[in-house]
């Protein structure tokens, strides 16, 4: 019998077991983060506070994700992934029971950041562990497999937030994660080896941690207090961004140098994978920053209740659900650059249209387009990844899934607080400058504003788009990397073998 090539080779046990813990691990963390958003009208009106406020709900969630992430590369080498893992998944469950005990919009915040500290590992962790199993040449079909989450989120999280929402209180958003967080823990414990992902951590590069932590919370924190004190020209905006860039760039002066950096920013000197950390980073802008103001747009703009903006947000999913197993095998066969260009100039035609969105644009355009959109989505984020790791060890996969994760939810922290600033500047024109938020309005006073308060919409998509339109420039670079040095390609796809602990039961 003809031996199949490694593009055609089966994923196997080992991959479909570890798959199916880190599959239930990864659903919960980006299930709640589309939860919340659907929910944002109603914490706005309930706990009494403007959008520039409580889009910290999803921009703090997002950024303490951002800051937790460098630390598991050297976290799983030092305790092994196993014990990471289930701690991340613990401490998620920890926040999320808070957050549904929590008392104003101060409290629920900062419950998010704790729930964002454990969210922020699981991604990364599961990524690697996965890639590790599978190897370099089945790491399309791996990466499509992590995509299920993402494909499902944008299907079930609005829908589940819609239903919580409009049928009993906004604290069972949260609460909803403590059963799936029970059955994560009793998979991982029968499941994943004690010992996988261990290896020589070194020491901990606590002087590259105190650099890049405030660094990127005060690039978020300024870019969220711009709207609030007049625009960029107040010094509580430009001031902590200023000073968040400083320690960013010290960060990687420092990392270059360093003999074990936190994130080793030389890997982003390898062509493939600078270009896929940039395309990471501005994809994951346009989806996270899209994902807040889409069921803002059917919520303000349209009157629709929480449960019909979640139903009007599904087409999305159902288009990355067709897009993604497509996706992963392409991946496979002819390099993840040329399908992630073909997946992002989709992902920007079907959003284009949305710049000219009006007050009465029929449902069935937007979810035409959602589709399409999705189709993009669905073969643009993993594809470009997964490029990237095709041109890796198996050694140099933790921390790179580091790199990568850090700078997809730093672009998606810093997308969802420009386009939640831009979007309030907006309203704020529409009702000369007294809006208090960006909440549901009185039928007869929506009715009366519903144009400008779509075209108020209509503009800030154009930001949405204009980062998918620049994540072409890597991608494209990604594409041609790829395909123009197919040696090392082959190379690395023939030459690298799984170096994860066998999978088993047990510790």
């Amino acid at each position: 019998m003809e031996r199949a090539t490694p593009e055609h080779e089966p994923l196997g046990k080992e991959v479909w077991l570890v798959a199916s813990v880190v599959i239930v691990g990864v659903i919960m963390s980006i299930l709640d983060t589309t939860i919340v958003n659907v929910a944002l009208e109603t914490l706005s009106r309930e706990l009494h506070s403007p959008l520039s406020t409580i889009q910290w709900v999803s921009t703090g969630y997002l950024l303490s994700l951002a800051l937790v992430i460098p630390l598991t590369g050297w976290l799983s080498e030092k305790y092994g992934a196993k014990r990471i893992w289930m701690t991340s998944v613990a401490l998620f469950g920890a926040g999320s029971v808070l957050c549904g005990a929590a008392w104003n919009a101060e409290s629920l915040i900062a419950f998010r950041v704790l729930q964002g500290l454990g969210g922020g590992m699981i991604m990364p962790v599961g990524m690697a562990l996965l890639a590790q199993t599978a190897g370099p040449h089945r790491v399309g079909r791996v990466m499509s497999v992590i995509g299920v989450p993402m494909l499902l989120g944008p299907i079930l999280g609005p829908v589940i937030g819609g239903v919580i929402v409009d049928n009993t209180s906004w604290r069972w958003i949260f609460y909803v994660n403590v059963p799936i967080v029970v059955v994560a823990l009793l998979l991982a414990s029968r499941v994943l080896h004690a010992d996988q992902g261990r290896a020589e951590a070194g020491r901990l590069d606590t002087l590259g941690l105190a650099l890049i932590s405030p660094g990127l919370a005060g690039i978020v924190f300024g870019l969220s207090q711009s709207e609030t004190h007049g625009g960029f020209d107040a010094p509580i905006a430009w001031g902590p961004i200023v000073a968040g860039l400083l320690l960013v760039a010290l960060f990687a002066r420092h990392a270059w140098f360093a003999d074990r950096p936190l994130i080793d920013v030389k890997l982003f000197s390898r062509g493939a994978l600078g270009a896929a950390a940039s395309a990471t980073f501005l994809l994951g802008g346009a989806l996270f920053g899209t994902l807040l103001i889409l069921p803002l747009y059917y919520q303000v703009a349209r009157g629709e209740d929480a449960l019909t903006a979640g139903l009007l947000m599904a087409p999305q999913g159902v288009g990355a659900a067709i897009a993604m197993p497509i996706a992963g095998r392409l991946t496979d066969r002819v390099g993840g650059g040329i399908v992630a260009l073909v997946g992002i100039v989709v992902m920007t035609l079907g959003t284009l249209p949305y710049a000219f969105v009006g007050a009465d644009t029929p449902y069935w355009l937007l979810a035409g387009l959602l589709v399409i959109r999705g189709l993009g989505l669905g073969s643009s984020m993993m594809p470009s990844m997964a490029a990237a790791y095709a041109l890796l060890d198996n050694k140099a996969v933790p921390r790179a899934t580091s790199a990568l994760n850090v700078t997809r939810q730093v672009g998606g922290s810093i997308g969802t607080a420009i386009l939640a600033v831009y979007l309030q500047s907006q309203i704020n024109d529409v009702f000369g400058g007294a809006s208090g938020g960006v909440q549901r309005v009185p039928e007869q006073v929506r009715a009366r504003e519903a144009a400008p308060l779509a075209e108020a919409f209509a503009n800030t998509f154009w930001v949405a788009i204009l980062l998918s339109m620049v994540a072409i420039v890597p991608i494209a670079m990604l594409a041609w990397y790829t395909r123009s040095r197919p040696g090392e390609y082959a190379e690395a796809h023939a030459s690298a073998e799984p170096a994860a602990a066998p999978v088993h039961g047990g510790a």
